[in-house]
């Protein structure tokens, strides 16, 4: 387009857009001529201008504009079918532009590389550089940021150009906002081998950015993202005094996401219903904007014979409750009444729209079990008489965070729902031909778990399992031959790499522990090892000691390091093993907080229910009360705010909690595979102000975290699958066990499973009595033969976790894997628990003798290099409970000192002995010890211990030094040494020999 028709008072092109406006709606050129007469252009132009200038060019560009009450287009979109030809001749009249060189202010001369205009309005600008004369997507950047006035009308946010590429022969970059030097570029790069970047043109004809032109401003491309992808995005957000702000943010789609979404939407097109999508997007995706994408895009999808492919579409969160970004974004795509409707209230809520064909719905899969119900209800209530079956409608289900909670029987309720009565029909028939037509419902009951020819899966996740991929992905080749590999893929490493998350392992801290524990009593029981060990170990993570050096070292961390970060702004995040451990951190930390006079530090706690500590028997801790009477669903703003600095949590919060503000993680709880990922990664948000993360990590070993990151860093690989042949010897042996016979699972099933006009009150009674018999036999095994009663419950579940997981994948229809699965869901119910062995506490018998805390290794965990491992699918079935041999107390004690414990020497306990000895020798100490409770000892006889440690400096050095250089080392041993002196003069006792044996 000639730049010379460029208007600098309006910044469009004026002939460009009046000639569109004059071919495409004559009629209404006409009418505003008779109106207008010689002043139609102008009057026109006038009102084109006033309309950008207040709404925008998007919203200009889709709805119009009003010229003395006429609706003036400015572009026609492509009709989502091609039943109208006269909407396929406006499409067709849509002129692009390319401008180069363009001249775009009145202020100065300077010129724009490349701009883009559709009928006239420019929508995209673009700096272009070639490295091989020294210029890069780099200067392109700056030259935005510094020689481009943001103030300028073309660059004016929202009102002219609505996205901004720097572009050189390698990379490309692009803005929707200009803000001189604060302008923020996003990658737009296809990716390479996983990470960043873009590939070399695979036939050697063009640069590796052709794609943009080529692809993603092609005429067809450019207008669809007009249309269907970009969007202003409105949020409300609380600044720190608590003032609500309203922000706005032109989203542009990245590249990956438009990839995805038209691929997903290409491939529907072709094979219709009835198939499954995999797409594995790391955090930092964008999964919420791909998702609604998507969700519209298939609600008014068309095949090649103009025929809709899908009646409606249901976005599925696992979250109870719904995900407000996710409603937001999807509402924001589409403002026609009646379109989206999200499922916040009942399952009768959900069970209506499916009723009335709602296109786009949101719910959480835990309703779809009740829907059923609801649907008879709404018969009854319109005086009909239903089955509760939904017509069979064709439809999209997009899973946010599909993960292994998918294939369990909520989602076969959901399949089940939307299967509708051409399920029905399909049992009927099975029934029929197997001369079982009163057993309708376990016909249904199988046919729902395989796949259904009325409904398409679209699951998306950043850590798939290996059921994830077996039951959602594709083959190799992306067809639906096969399965175990996603449809579409983003990276971690890529996502690291082009900058959309932090990497939470390249500042890792760890530390060990170590200890020594002694037998207090003079009795040595003997002691099952194994719960014995657990319960030493649990006595190890609460003692008071270890919770309480712990705090100090985090804490104080917090307050030198993390407390400056994010302009004074950041977050900590303390992950416990267990919920009474979430309590006693919570008290220590604000204790010792309070002790230091951290006034800017305060903590909030998150567990769930309530939590009794042994030590306080008579109090009940919950997180409302603790948290000074704020509720649950308050936490997160409240986190957020400026108040709280420090969250310290027990199994919540560790997936699906997004706070940029978050800089720093301490784990003090074990954690391993999926979970280390989900857990570390509530890091990885970014942040303008966050530089880098850090966790500082008291139980993890270094090579398993990454072990664990490596797995999902380039996508994930499916390993071994499950054998179906395993299942079927797995029943072979529960049916010759003796424990179940043939006729009571036939009794349960036939009334499990009776229609329901002959369902009565009894069958509860009834199935009762069909399982009663089963569960007194296992009793007795029980009694008898407790292994082999473990090992029977154990291939119990593994029958039904394969039969679960292998329904899905391949088609079955042997009814009696059905029976049998169905009967053992209930049993499993009914069998009595195992005893687990014996429980311990040691609080009395046991004494922490030594202790210390040391770092271990500090730096990044590089994940550059290795493989991940595949993802195994289940495997043979474990051997139930298993007895440990008993052991003597004091050798188990031994055994875990030799684990955990100090590097003193002999050498070193002699020393220790001797200032203990020479304590004990001070007569004025043995007075303040009789006058003194234990706590105003410690403070006279601290002053002292470093007199009595320096007076023996040459008889250890190491220890000297450590004492004297280590201040938690320092505190460590006065603490221990005061506290064996008044013990020692408090009782009479005369060497600490004593007190060890």
């Amino acid at each position: 387009m000639d730049k010379s028709s460029y208007d600098l008072s309006n910044n469009y092109f004026p002939q460009e857009a009046l000639a569109f406006i004059r071919a495409t709606q004559p009629k209404e050129w006409t009418r505003l001529e008779s109106l207008n007469g010689a002043q139609t252009e102008t009057q026109i132009l006038k009102d084109l201008t006033h309309w950008l200038d207040h709404h925008g060019t998007l919203a200009v560009l889709r709805n119009g504009f009003k010229c003395h009450g006429r609706t003036l287009r400015v572009a026609f979109f492509k009709p989502a079918h091609g039943m109208n030809p006269e909407l396929a001749a406006q499409y067709a009249a849509n002129r692009m532009g390319v401008t180069r060189q363009l001249r775009y202010s009145q202020r100065n001369t300077n010129e724009l590389d490349l701009v883009l205009s559709v009928n006239g309005i420019p929508v995209v600008t673009a700096e272009l550089k070639n490295a091989m004369t020294g210029q890069t997507v780099r200067h392109a950047i700056a030259q935005y940021q510094q020689d481009r006035d943001h103030r300028e009308p073309l660059f004016e946010f929202k009102r002219r150009a609505l996205v901004h590429f720097a572009v050189d022969t390698e990379e490309v970059f692009m803005t929707t906002r200009l803000a001189g030097s604060a302008t923020h570029f996003l990658p737009f790069n296809q990716g390479h081998d996983g990470g960043a970047g873009n590939p070399p043109d695979p036939q050697g004809r063009a640069y590796r950015t052709a794609y943009l032109w080529e692809e993603v401003w092609q005429r067809d491309s450019l207008l669809d993202i007009l249309a269907r992808f970009m969007h202003l995005q409105e949020e409300e957000r609380r600044t720190e005094d608590g003032r609500k702000i309203r922000k706005e943010t032109m989203i542009f789609p990245r590249y990956h996401q438009l990839q995805a979404v038209r691929a997903l939407e290409a491939a529907a097109k072709q094979e219709g219903p009835g198939h499954n999508y995999l797409v594995e997007h790391s955090a930092g995706s964008g999964k919420s904007n791909t998702i609604g994408w998507l969700a519209h895009r298939l609600a008014s999808l068309h095949d090649a014979l103009d025929q809709k492919v899908f009646d409606s579409v249901i976005v599925i969160t696992d979250r109870r409750v719904l995900d407000k970004q996710l409603q937001d974004t999807i509402y924001q795509f589409e403002h026609r009444q009646g379109v989206v409707q999200k499922i916040d209230e009942d399952s009768r809520q959900l069970a209506e729209a499916l009723t009335t064909g709602v296109p786009i719905i949101i719910s959480t899969l835990q309703k779809f079990p009740f829907v059923t119900r609801q649907l008879l209800k709404l018969a009854e209530e319109r005086g009909e008489s239903g089955e509760g079956v939904l017509p069979t409608r064709r439809c999209a289900v997009i899973i946010d965070e599909a993960h292994s909670s998918q294939s369990g029987e909520t989602a076969t309720d959901l399949k089940e729902v939307l299967g509708g009565n051409v399920l029905r029909e399909e049992a009927a028939r099975y029934a029929a031909e197997e001369g079982a037509k009163d057993l309708d419902e376990l016909y249904r009951s199988m046919a729902k778990r395989g796949r259904q020819a009325n409904i398409s899966f679209y699951a998306f996740t950043a850590t798939p399992k290996h059921k994830t991929l077996a039951v959602f992905g594709r083959g190799a080749d992306g067809t639906d031959n096969g399965t175990g590999h996603a449809f579409h893929r983003y990276t971690m490493r890529q996502a690291i790499e082009e900058g959309f998350i932090m990497d939470v392992l390249a500042h890792y801290t760890t530390y060990a522990t170590y200890y020594k524990l002694v037998n207090a009593s003079d009795a040595d029981p003997n002691v099952e090892r194994k719960q014995a060990a657990k319960a030493l170990a649990r006595f190890m993570r609460l003692h008071p000691y270890n919770i309480a050096q712990k705090t100090e070292v985090m804490v104080e961390h917090f307050n030198a390091v993390t407390h400056h970060k994010l302009g004074g702004k950041a977050k900590a995040m303390v992950v416990t093993g267990s919920r009474l451990e979430a309590v006693r951190y919570k008290l220590a930390f604000d204790a010792y907080i309070r002790e230091k006079g951290y006034s800017w530090i305060k903590t909030l706690v998150a567990f769930s229910g309530q939590v009794q500590d042994e030590l306080v028997p008579d109090k009940h801790y919950t997180e409302f009360a603790m948290n000074g009477g704020m509720k649950e669903a308050e936490l997160p703003e409240a986190f957020g705010g400026p108040d709280y600095q420090v969250l310290l949590v027990a199994e919540k919060y560790q997936t699906g909690f997004d706070q940029p503000l978050l800089h720093t993680m301490y784990v003090d709880k074990r954690l391993a595979g999926i979970q280390a990922v989900q857990t570390l990664s509530r890091l990885n948000r970014m942040h303008p102000l966050k530089e880098d993360t850090f966790v500082l990590d008291f139980v993890n070993d270094r090579d398993e975290i990454r072990q664990a990151f490596k797995d999902y860093f380039d996508g994930a690989e499916m390993g071994e699958e499950a054998d179906p042949n395993q299942m079927y010897a797995i029943k072979a042996e529960l049916d010759a066990s003796g424990i179940y016979t043939h006729d009571e699972v036939e009794r349960f099933i036939a009334v499990y499973f009776k229609p329901r006009q002959r369902q009565s009150p009894a069958d509860h009674q009834a199935m009762n009595a069909a399982l009663d018999m089963a569960v007194d036999r296992f009793r007795d095994l029980q009694r008898t033969e407790e292994e082999a009663a473990e090992l029977w419950r154990g291939k119990l579940q593994a029958f039904r976790n394969l039969y679960a997981f292998l329904s899905q994948v391949i088609p079955y229809q042997d009814s009696d894997l059905e029976r049998l699965y169905t009967y053992l869901r209930f049993l499993s119910t009914k069998l009595p628990r195992r005893e687990s062995g014996p429980r311990y506490d040691f609080d009395d018998e046991v004494r922490l003798e030594y202790y210390r805390l040391q770092k271990i290794s500090e730096g990044s965990i590089s994940l550059r290099d290795g493989k991940g491992n595949p993802l195994d699918g289940p495997r043979d079935v474990g051997s139930g409970l298993q007895r440990d041999e008993e052991t003597p107390l004091s050798r188990l004690i031994d055994s875990l000192n030799d684990r955990f414990g100090t590097d003193f020497t002999d050498a070193d306990q002699l020393f220790f002995d001797q200032i203990i000895e020479a304590a004990i020798g001070d007569a004025s100490l043995g007075e303040a010890a009789a006058a003194n409770p234990e706590e105003k000892f410690s403070l006279l006889f601290s002053s002292l211990l470093q007199t009595l440690f320096i007076e023996r400096m040459e008889q250890n050095e190491d220890i000297f030094a450590r004492f004297m250089n280590e201040k938690s080392f320092q505190n460590l041993v006065t603490d221990w040494i005061s506290k064996e002196v008044y013990a020692r003069f408090r009782s009479g006792r005369n060497t600490i020999n004593e007190i060890a044996n």
